[in-house]
């Protein structure tokens, strides 16, 4: 098989198996689920834009493609998905095989489509503010507003809405003086009652407010940019913090779910269908009206892990339903929801999440809007063209992602469902299986808004056919699937992206002819993503245990050895790295949610179930990178062995950027070596890991938190937190750092794993 990194470059996608077993049995014994991870935006070089409709096959509307069948004297070509004889229209009719369109040619399996329709009207960015919180918080997050201003497209909709005990929905197209709508934070908010409440739509009944009924949203609460800067800068400039008085044993009055139920009946009375986000800003939980996650006095505590497990947090199961309400509301609208939460309590990240996740929108979690993290992750999000300090992430609204499955006389390939920042857009064909994961029982979602990094998991089903029932004749051993993304850019042109890939069918029931297409990279990340959706959705589900047996049995079904011989025992080079990211999974927080809150546990799942998979696999197994004056940086093993006095180590844990001095590095530094002419490499090895950092954090959304410490600092836990604790207070005669934990290191788990893969059942 060729490089699975290089067929990733050339497509954006990447299959846990790259060889498929022909019938069901088969691929139960494989264990890992056949996947595939897509990379819906992500930039290619070399793909064609093409500034025509697609064709699409009249039998199961796949687009076509370099692996369909031409018939170029009949002008008739044969889909592979379906095998349907279709006639190219007639503005196809000089295709020869000397003339073909670019959709045609091999090295283009995926190309873009320039689709011909009306331009869409710009995007709404509704800015939702929390205002119960202190005077410092809310000047950073004015100055922050400021900022992503100046980088928001002039044409662009803007709007402001503030909340406290009470909503403020303020009217910028109001220029005489600053005046906003009011909505009581403890009643109940429909979006109907908003339209009505704000006169956002015509009322016959209502004729004594004409001006009104004509300008609607558009014009009074949302303005381009370039109309309304001055007037919603004045509105930041008044900005304070909320008036109502909060006694000392309650926490403050915060009506954040009232808030999001009247952003998504004013987006639904002003520009349904069209792009749009909210962009909530909140310091604290809900603690009025609906939506509330948990009471005014502070005798009451936040949830916790052990509540939820429990079921004994008493708003968490009433605030899900809520959001889950918000967030159907704002699927049906194509609207996403972005919240970032920075705040060092809960703000109710967890009951919020489904609102994020199904609209497909961000989660940023930090300690204050003063944090680097907030700050610059704010600014990202409002970065549409390349900067020197950052790159643009590529935003697009209302997409809708497909997949297309073959169907030949081998077998079926059957869509499962998908995990990912997406809504189920209900669509059920011949190619959904019965079998659900994750979103199942429909091959198409929607996504309101995406960007380059966003990334979807779809799981398959194998559904054995005899070959008898077979309809036309199946192209070889192989089988095909086809991702079709419709987007909407930036600039208003409705586009549409098509890639088709082929895989093939193992001609034997033989594991070891299915070993040389097992891409571990990204089994990892998709059983990483089945493994936390799991844990959400499933009672007394045990992670933990789960992943041990999967991976027990895998080892014993791809791994060489003699029954009950551990030392016998070996796993190919495209197995040899899968029980490592599972030893590594299996400790980090997406797993183990000790020492994390419900909040925290859902901010880093959340991105785990939209990055690319190299992106996910430095979430799962950190990097490590070591700096000494014996050379050029240099890999490091993930080890506690790794820690040396003379070395600076550099950890990428994707969620933190940690530099490490050793403890000889830390006392050069402070004895300031590096200021004096002499000592000129010892700045340069002080630099280098800074500057590498630097570039990872340009690069990466939400921006990591970065950590400087030094050898056997407090905040040196950041990188031992990651490390393989081969050395701990129980290990004899280990000379050096150790690891105070009663954590098996991975030495001791392998010898587990080749014990029990060996042994006769």
């Amino acid at each position: 098989m060729a490089d699975f990194a290089e067929l990733e470059a050339q497509d954006g996608i990447r299959f846990s198996w790259n060889i498929w077993p022909s019938n069901k049995i088969e691929a139960t014994k494989c264990v890992v689920p056949f996947g595939a991870f897509y990379q819906l935006l992500k930039p290619l070089e070399n793909m064609p834009v093409l500034p025509y409709e697609p064709l699409r096959c009249k039998g199961c509307m796949a687009v076509l493609n370099p692996f369909s069948r031409v018939d170029f004297h009949g002008k008739m070509w044969v889909c592979p998905f379906c095998y349907t004889r279709n006639h190219f229209p007639q503005h196809y009719a000089g295709i020869s095989e000397q003339n073909q369109p670019a959709e045609l040619f091999p090295q283009y399996t995926t190309v873009e489509y320039k689709l011909n329709r009306p331009p869409a009207p710009p995007p709404a960015f509704l800015l939702v503010v929390d205002t119960c919180i202190i005077e410092e918080e809310l000047s950073a997050i004015k100055a922050s507003l400021t900022q992503a201003l100046s980088l928001v497209p002039e044409n662009a909709l803007v709007g402001l809405i503030t909340f406290g005990t009470h909503v403020q929905v303020h009217e910028l197209g109001f220029a005489e003086c600053s005046k906003s709508w009011i909505f009581r934070g403890n009643k109940d908010v429909t979006p109907l009652k908003v339209i009505e409440h704000l006169a956002l739509r015509k009322n016959p009944q209502a004729q004594q407010h004409p001006q009104q009924q004509q300008r609607g949203g558009v014009g009074r609460f949302l303005l381009p940019v370039a109309d309304c800067e001055f007037q919603l800068t004045a509105v930041l400039d008044e900005l304070q913090k909320d008036a109502f008085p909060v006694q000392p044993d309650e926490r403050p009055g915060r009506c954040t779910g009232t808030a999001l139920a009247v952003a998504a009946g004013l987006l639904s009375g002003s520009c349904a269908g069209q792009g749009g986000r909210i962009i909530l800003l909140t310091g604290g939980p809900c603690t009025e009206g609906a939506g509330a996650v948990v009471g005014k006095s502070n005798e009451e505590a936040m949830r916790s892990h052990k509540d939820l497990e429990k079921d004994s947090a008493p708003h968490f199961r009433k605030a899900c339903k809520y959001y889950e309400s918000v967030a159907a509301q704002l699927v049906s609208q194509n609207h996403t929801l972005d919240v970032f939460a920075c705040a060092l309590d809960q703000c109710g990240l967890a009951e919020m999440k489904v609102c994020v996740e199904r609209t497909s929108g961000h989660m940023i979690l930090a300690e204050s809007f003063n944090h680097e993290v907030f700050k610059k992750s704010f600014q990202r999000l409002f970065t549409f063209t390349d900067t020197e300090s950052s790159r643009a992430m590529g935003t697009a609204f209302n997409g809708l992602f497909e997949v297309y499955t073959s169907r030949d006389v081998k077998g079926n390939v059957k869509v499962s469902g998908a995990l990912g920042p997406a809504a189920s857009a209900e669509k059920r064909t011949s190619s959904v299986s019965d079998i659900s994961v994750g979103m199942g029982n429909t091959c198409a979602w929607k996504l309101p808004g995406l960007d380059e990094s966003t990334t979807m998991a779809v799981f398959f089903d194998i559904a054995s056919k005899d070959a008898g029932s077979g309809a036309g004749q199946a192209p070889g051993m192989q089988f095909y699937v086809q991702f079709v993304t419709t987007y909407e850019a930036l600039n208003g042109e409705t586009r549409m992206r098509v890639s088709t890939c082929t895989r093939r069918w193992a001609e034997s029931n033989s594991p070891a002819e299915l070993i040389p297409g097992f891409d571990q990279e990204a089994a990892a990340v998709l059983v990483a993503r089945l493994c936390t959706y799991k844990m959400e959705t499933e009672d007394e589900y045990d992670a933990t245990r789960w992943l041990d047996r999967m991976l027990i049995r895998l080892a014993s079904r791809f791994g060489e050895y003699q029954k009950d011989v551990p030392d016998s025992f070996q796993l190919s080079p495209t197995f040899s790295i899968f029980p490592q990211f599972m030893f590594n999974l299996r400790r980090s927080q997406f797993v183990q949610v000790f020492g994390n809150s419900p909040d925290e546990t859902v901010y880093f799942r959340s991105v785990l179930h939209r990055e690319s998979v190299l992106n996910s696999l430095v979430m799962i197994q950190p990097t490590l990178l070591s700096y000494s004056f014996n050379g050029p940086p240099e890999p490091a093993l993930l080890d506690v062995s790794a820690m040396s006095p003379d070395k600076i180590l550099l950890l990428d844990a994707y969620f933190s950027v940690v530099v490490f001095h050793g403890s000889t590095i830390a006392q050069w530094r402070k004895a300031k070596y590096q200021e004096q002419e002499e000592h000129e490499a010892f700045k340069l090895l002080l630099e280098a890991p800074q500057q590498e950092a630097d570039v990872i954090m340009q690069e990466r959304f939400p921006v990591p938190r970065f950590v400087d410490c030094d050898q056997h600092g407090s905040q040196a836990r950041f990188l031992l937190a990651k490390l393989n604790p081969s050395a701990t207070y129980q290990s004899n005669g280990v000379s050096g750092d150790v690891i105070f934990t009663d954590d098996v290191s991975l030495q001791v788990f392998m010898e587990h794993l080749k014990r029990l893969s060996v042994q006769s059942s």
